[in-house]
C-alpha cells in the first residue's frame, strides 16, 4: 500500500475529488494547510507599496491507496489540480506498511 499526498490549490479540490471518484478511489482525509514553495509566496503592489505573502493557503489531500491503483490516483489527482501555472501543487508518496481498521 501507498500513502498520497497532494498539497493543491483550494479551489481545484472539487475538480480532483471528481477525478478521484471516477478513478474508483473514494476514501481520503481533507485539510486545510498553509506553506511555501519554489513559488515563494505572493506579491502585492498597490499605492501604498508592496505587501508580501509568504504563506499561501491549499489544502492536502491524503489517500491510501494499493499498488495496484496508485497510477491511477495519481494521474486523477494531476488531470484534476492542473492549471498550468506555478502554485499548482505537489504529490508525494509514501510507503504504507499496515492499515488497521479500528472498528474491527
Amino acid at each position: 500500500m501507498k500513502m498520497v499526498v497532494a498539497v493543491i490549490r483550494p479551489e481545484r479540490l472539487q475538480a480532483v475529488k471528481d477525478a478521484l471518484e471516477e478513478a474508483g478511489i473514494d476514501a481520503m482525509t481533507i485539510t486545510d494547510v498553509r506553506g511555501r514553495g519554489q513559488q515563494r509566496g505572493l506579491t502585492f503592489s498597490n499605492r501604498v507599496g508592496t505587501i508580501k505573502v509568504d504563506e499561501i493557503e491549499k489544502t492536502k489531500v491524503e489517500m491510501v491507496v494499493e499498488d495496484s491503483q496508485l497510477k491511477a490516483c495519481i494521474e486523477a489527482v494531476k488531470s484534476g489540480a492542473r492549471t498550468g501555472r506555478m502554485g499548482d501543487g505537489r504529490i508525494f508518496v509514501l510507503p504504507v506498511e499496515q492499515s488497521i481498521r479500528i472498528r474491527d
